[in-house]
């Protein structure tokens, strides 16, 4: 049996869904995982009589291609997608059946409007939280289009494969042959990347707004919801919704529920958002902010969006080291994420740079599926809890080095050491090794500003107790802000008090 008991009684009840037949080709031989795929298919057609399995010869072993009977969709899982893939495979499923894809009608407009063949491969590990999206993604289009095709490949599975592509990084997506994206990317992004025109022009004739929220995070997603619930006219603008809790795994700290995951509490945040009447503009990045007659935001493309409020909540980013080598080599060897990438350096040695919580528990993790973990702190001693030290600590393939400065990450066509400079004797040490994880916290969103908006030394928006910046009218929260505590329910709280703040503004002026 492959899937749980659990498992099975889910999927049971998604197969339920089918609307039409599916068959399942197969490639498979005598490797351990091509017999695990055919004691899956097995599983799956005793389930449901909607599906049928076959035999066949695809490009890659073991695989199996998804399709409906007499034509062939394009969407190939080239390992077993269990997992965080497990959706993506179930999501294939019910989509080659006939059921409906939850996309808005435009998207599916320009997906199916690309002329011309693409034939894209992402490489993924079954840990990556980023990866289904983006799977996902690209079986909507291959399922919608019949000149795109995808191929999702388990880097695990196939590691000659990722080794001679150089994928070091997941997911990392390649278009005919040629490296296309790595990282997480929407279907929207994918369909912009490949020069699918999107209209932008009515983002150049918008009236006035009472409320415009820069940012789609948590914080922007609340402040947004508040402000469209006092019945005012309100928008929203953002690169993408969600933020920086699209990277986040698991979460157990946002109150009345036990756990969720950063991707699935995205989408709940976008699917309130539009239970309102709130223009959504997403793919959209803000360059320049100005009071005049109104507070005028000035996106890239050039398009003038006016409110009488602004609430900036543009969150933030992961923070560089800022030495020799990073930008050069990042999906090379340099990462950030150690859940999704971890998988790609097993048997590996890397370094993990921060000794807060962050960089201790992705040493913990990486400790258990690589060769030897070296932890990097700048400062004498780590500043994670004490529990995760005790942990980090008892961990004989671990090394720490505290007081130390990374000097540079050296390295060829990939990263091949680190070097180090130890602050109470200034001697240099360099380290062989095959990957680095940069966990040293995050940075605020905040460069855009310039001098418009006070903010702290460190770019943090100053703000007060009802979320108001130095500039009457504009309003901000979330990560962005000089708020001390970076957590997502206290974004969530700071978006409604800007919201509300916002609200008194209009009221009095």
């Amino acid at each position: 049996m492959v899937l749980d008991p659990e498992i099975k009684a889910q999927l049971n009840q998604y197969l339920q869904l089918m609307e039409g037949d599916v068959l399942i080709k197969v490639s498979a031989a005598d490797d351990q995982v091509s017999q695990d795929m055919l004691a899956l298919m097995d599983e799956i057609v005793s389930m449901s009589s909607r599906i049928q399995v076959e035999k066949a010869d695809l490009q890659r072993t073991p695989s199996f291609s998804v399709n409906r009977p007499g034509e062939d969709t394009g969407i190939v899982f080239a390992g077993i997608p269990l997992g965080h893939e497990f959706t993506s495979f179930v999501l294939a499923l019910l989509q080659v059946s006939g059921r409906a894809p939850k996309v808005e009608q435009e998207v599916i407009d320009q997906i199916r409007s690309i002329r011309g063949e693409y034939k894209f491969e992402s490489f993924i590990s079954l840990s990556c939280h980023n990866c289904p999206d983006v799977v996902q993604a690209l079986n909507l289009m291959s399922l919608l289009n019949p000149g795109v095709s995808h191929t999702m490949i388990d880097g695990a599975v196939f590691k000659e494969e990722a080794e001679e592509r150089k994928v070091m990084a997941v997911p990392s997506v390649f278009l005919n042959g040629e490296f296309f994206s790595g990282g997480r990317i929407s279907v929207e992004e994918i369909l912009a990347k490949i020069g699918t025109t999107r209209d932008d022009s009515e983002l150049f004739d918008k009236k006035p707004f009472d409320v415009l929220v820069v940012g789609g995070g948590p914080a922007g997603a609340s402040a947004a919801i508040y402000a469209a619930r006092k019945g005012i006219r309100t928008g929203i603008v953002a690169e993408r919704f969600g933020g920086q809790v699209m990277d986040t795994v698991g979460i157990e700290n946002f109150i009345s529920m036990k756990y969720t995951e950063g991707p699935k509490l995205a989408a709940s945040l976008e699917e309130h958002v539009k239970e309102y009447n709130v223009d959504v503009m997403k793919l959209q990045q803000a360059k320049r902010i100005e009071k005049r007659d109104f507070i005028e935001v000035e996106l890239e493309n050039g398009a003038v969006l006016k409110s009488k409020t602004v609430i900036l909540s543009t969150g933030a980013r992961w923070r560089n080291v800022g030495v020799p080598g990073e930008a050069e080599f990042k999906n090379k060897g340099v990462a950030y994420c150690p859940h999704c990438d971890g998988p790609l350096f097993t048997g590996k040695r890397v370094a993990v740079i921060g000794g807060g919580n962050s960089g201790v528990e992705a040493a913990i993790d990486l400790a258990g599926i690589v060769s030897h973990v070296t932890v990097l702190e700048f400062n004498p001693e780590l500043k994670a809890d004490s529990v995760l030290q005790d942990r980090l600590y008892s961990l004989p393939n671990v090394t720490v080095l505290t007081n130390v400065q990374t000097k540079e990450i050296t390295g060829s066509d990939k990263v091949n050491g680190i070097t180090y400079i130890e602050r109470d004797s200034g001697g240099e040490q360099h380290v062989e090794l095959e990957g680095v994880f940069v966990q040293i916290g995050l940075v605020p969103n905040t460069d855009w500003l310039g001098d418009t908006i006070e903010r702290t030394r460190f770019g943090e928006i100053v703000v007060n107790n009802h979320g108001a910046t130095n500039l009457p009218g504009v309003f901000a929260a979330g990560d962005c802000t000089n708020s001390p505590y970076k957590q997502i329910i206290i974004s969530m709280g700071s978006g409604a008090t800007a919201a509300l703040g916002a609200f008194d503004y209009l009221i009095r002026n």
